[in-house]
């Protein structure tokens, strides 16, 4: 018995775009997986999926007709269960074998069939049978109506079915859109399949307006993508779609000339791939009086009401000719650019209205506006979230502030000490949710912060206030980039501390996958600043600040809000590390130190790193474990050492070594050198295995015992100032 392939494809009415790549995906998935279980398929079939507005399908190679049959042992129960005392079968044996599907008619043939293994220190009944395996008709039936329960549906919809039997009713059916059509083909032959009311066939349909012939007749599994084409006018495949639109809009935009091309977005890319079936690539145009509004505005109101893709000049700036995909290819095409053109113009002029109706208010007199608007129904309006990030935004430019002058990566960072910084930030702090009271932010609510840089520059504010309010929500996503400022970094950082304490002290904590603030992203937005920007902040010195503000309004515990939050920040720190490429050994060294200037972290992974390539470094690392779980077990050691109560030559040759080498390597550390002060403490390698073998800690005379301890404390002490590399020993 030979395989062939096999196409099954279910015709529905229009599924939800944005969710058709994902339900492709898992129908074919599904289906293949399942008809895997059943033994229907071989090690090489591949399995293909299919998806366009108007159908799921999947094509699977090297199907078989019958699965082969299995052979199956099943163990029974103890000899001494199912057996009596003259050999025969008991009544539990017989009902055992009966609910099997057994033979056993004849009690002395039905024994014999069975064998006897030895299970453990008893001995058992097993029962072999060849099980015959799944034919396609039924494997297949199985198969999908798996699949179809198992699909991603965003949201069900119900819908009747009159029946087919002798009696006339209806029969409700529940799936993401009504479907009409179901094929079932292995080669050439029809699968006799029914699911959703449907009975499977060779026949589909092809493009509502363009199909060359209707219905489209599928002659054989492998024939099917061709035959959509040419029959059908489909491109049937997601990826191939999705392909074609990307080539005909570079070939568009080249067309357009100029530099221009198509603003980039893979969402926007898939929503459009899930809406047409034959993509025809058309180059229509606006007036150019709209490109007064900002082109941000322009660029969502295209993207997200109408599905255009904008084209950018060479310099990156809107034109105004945009590209449309259309599910249509007339011979002229005029018709359907100028009515795309049509459609998109009342947009447009909205979009130009909002902006011209919003400037007539100042920022500033929106401010008291922001009382009306509840934030929490714990934590009080947003005006009044206002006045907490301007407070904690003063306390962070006042601290930073106090360094003249600090190179930051990947700017220059300068600090003055006249205040600007300051009431710079407090001045965007303030004005930074106004834009939340604008039409424009109130018809995208997408562009806040966006247009608030735009307002503020009409009213005449320094592009620093600008930049920081444009910025201050930033990073919005991982890999976004940081406000491009001093001041935007300091309202920035203060929005999302005042967020992270305040849903922490009411207690909404993330649990599981549920963050509905989204405080895991503001825990690593914070993080990326202070690293990042090599920021002179210490993390509890924050937390402890941000607190203050808010009063009687969160936990009056403070001390364990903060250790919570810093345990929540290391989390997401030592996560984000180990996305970067770093090891859990060198994550878990450095985070478990509870580093307070985040910036140091990089510098202190490097010195890490530098430190496991030494040749001392094994030794070192099993050595300070050791000197950990000695210092656990006597609790509280005092880190102070006599010279006179010295024994042991050991003892003493550390002693002295630690008083040459540990000073050079704090120097270094308080330098920031944090590479150099490991590499000084290796040389204590040899003076420390000389002591654990020549020395016994735990002496019985109490003040050598003690001594010997607050020598391990202060070496213990000088080793883990860097990270704690106990965490490094295998």
């Amino acid at each position: 018995m030979t395989t062939q392939n096999l196409l099954v494809e279910l015709f529905v009415e229009e599924l939800p775009p944005k969710a058709l790549k994902k339900l492709g995906e898992a129908f074919a998935t599904q289906l293949g997986d399942q008809l895997r279980a059943q033994g229907l398929t071989t090690a090489d079939s591949v399995v293909t999926a299919y998806a366009s507005p108007r159908r799921l399908a999947a094509h699977v190679t090297h199907v078989w007709l019958k699965a082969a049959d299995k052979a199956v042992q099943q163990k029974l129960m103890p000899v001494t269960v199912g057996l009596n005392a003259d050999g025969l079968a008991t009544p539990a044996l017989i009902k055992k074998l009966q609910a099997l599907g057994a033979d056993v008619s004849d009690p002395v043939a039905t024994v014999a069939a069975l064998r006897k293994a030895p299970d453990g220190k008893a001995e058992a009944l097993f029962y072999d049978s060849l099980v015959s395996g799944a034919t396609l008709d039924t494997g297949l039936q199985k198969a999908l109506e798996e699949a179809i329960a198992k699909l991603p549906i965003p949201k069900v919809m119900s819908y009747q079915l009159e029946t087919d039997c002798e009696l006339p009713g209806w029969s409700s059916v529940h799936f993401v859109r009504p479907a009409h059509g179901l094929v079932a083909l292995h080669g050439s032959t029809v699968v006799p399949v029914k699911v959703l009311g449907l009975k499977a066939g060779n026949s589909t349909q092809g493009h509502r307006f363009e199909a060359r012939v209707s219905p489209v007749v599928l002659a054989h599994a492998d024939d099917y993508a061709a035959t959509l084409v040419q029959d059908g006018a489909v491109i049937a495949s997601f990826a191939e779609r999705r392909a074609e639109i990307v080539r005909q809009l570079a070939a568009a935009a080249a067309q357009v000339g100029q530099g221009a091309q198509a603003i980039e977005d893979e969402a926007l890319l898939d929503e459009v791939t899930g809406l047409v079936e034959r993509p025809n690539v058309l180059v229509c145009e606006f007036e150019a009086q709209f490109l007064d509004v900002p082109q941000e505005c322009l660029i969502l109101t295209m993207k997200a009401n109408q599905k255009y893709f904008p084209l950018l000049d060479a310099q990156g700036k809107l034109s105004n000719k945009f590209l449309v995909v259309s599910n249509i290819s007339p011979a002229d095409a005029s018709a359907v650019i100028g009515g795309n053109e049509r459609v998109v113009r009342p947009r447009l002029a909205d979009a130009k209205f909002f902006f011209d109706q919003d400037r007539k208010k100042s920022l500033e007199s929106r401010v008291a506006g922001l009382d009306k608007v509840v934030y929490h129904n714990k934590l009080g309006t947003q005006g009044e979230r206002v006045a907490r990030v301007s407070a904690i935004a003063k306390v962070i430019g006042l601290q930073l502030s106090g360094e003249v002058k600090r190179e930051l990566a990947p700017q220059s960072w300068i600090i003055e000490k006249d205040g600007a910084l300051t009431q710079a930030a407090d001045t965007a702090a303030r004005l930074a949710k106004t834009d939340l009271l604008t039409d424009m932010v109130g018809e995208f609510p997408e562009l806040q912060g966006i247009m608030g840089g735009y307002y503020a520059r009409h009213d005449g504010l320094s592009d620093d206030v600008a930049l920081a309010i444009e910025d201050h929500y930033k990073p919005r996503f991982a890999g976004d980039e940081l406000p491009r400022n001093p001041v935007g970094v300091v309202v920035a950082l203060a929005d999302k501390l005042e967020t992270l304490v305040g849903m922490f002290g009411i207690g909404n904590v993330p649990t599981g996958d549920k963050d509905p603030f989204a405080l895991r992203r503001h825990a690593l937005g914070v993080i990326r600043m202070l690293v990042e920007k090599d920021l002179p902040l210490e993390l509890s010195w924050l937390l402890h600040n941000v607190g203050d503000p808010f009063g009687s309004l969160i936990s009056p515990d403070r001390s364990k809000l903060v250790d919570e939050l810093q345990s929540f920040i290391y989390d997401r720190l030592a996560g984000s590390l180990r996305e970067q490429g770093y090891s859990a050994q060198e994550v878990d060294a450095v985070v478990s130190q509870g580093p307070q200037r985040l910036g140091d972290v990089p510098k202190r992974l490097a010195a890490v790193r530098a430190f496991t390539a030494l040749p001392e470094a094994a030794a070192l690392a099993a050595a300070n474990k050791r000197i950990s779980n000695i210092l656990k077990k006597a609790l509280d050691v005092d880190p102070h050492v006599s010279e006179l109560l010295l024994k042991e030559p050991a003892e003493i040759a550390l002693y002295a070594a630690m008083q040459d080498v540990t000073p050079k390597a704090k120097a270094q550390f308080d330098a920031g050198d944090y590479t150099a002060s490991l590499q000084t403490l290796a040389a204590l390698r040899a003076p420390v295995d000389a002591f654990f073998d020549g020395v016994m800690v735990n002496a019985e005379e109490l003040d050598l015992r003690l001594n010997r301890l607050g020598l391990l404390k202060s070496l213990h002490d000088a080793m883990n100032r860097v990270a704690d590399l106990s965490r490094l020993a295998s």
